[in-house]
């Protein structure tokens, strides 16, 4: 992730797991690029300080859920 150059090291360390182009399936990207780019926000907006970390953490979190969901049973086509 681009957005980590001159970053608290923590903060590089809780970026690490939202690259998503090495996925195969482009539902999976799609899913996991959401996370990318809001986390690519968060990073823009604010400071290094261990609320970021624990943010970009808890985003990393909620979106191994994601992905992990979309690869079990898809993604919706309905909306």
């Amino acid at each position: 992730m681009d957005a980590t150059t001159g970053r608290h090291v923590s903060t590089v360390q809780a970026c690490r797991g939202f690259s998503y182009k090495h996925l195969t399936d482009p539902n999976l990207q799609k899913v996991s690029r959401i996370f990318y780019d809001a986390a690519a926000e968060l990073l823009a907006l604010l400071p290094d300080d261990p609320e970021l970390t624990a943010c970009l953490r808890k985003l990393r979190e909620a979106k191994d859920c994601a992905v992990l969901l979309a690869a079990v049973e898809g993604v919706r086509t309905d909306g």
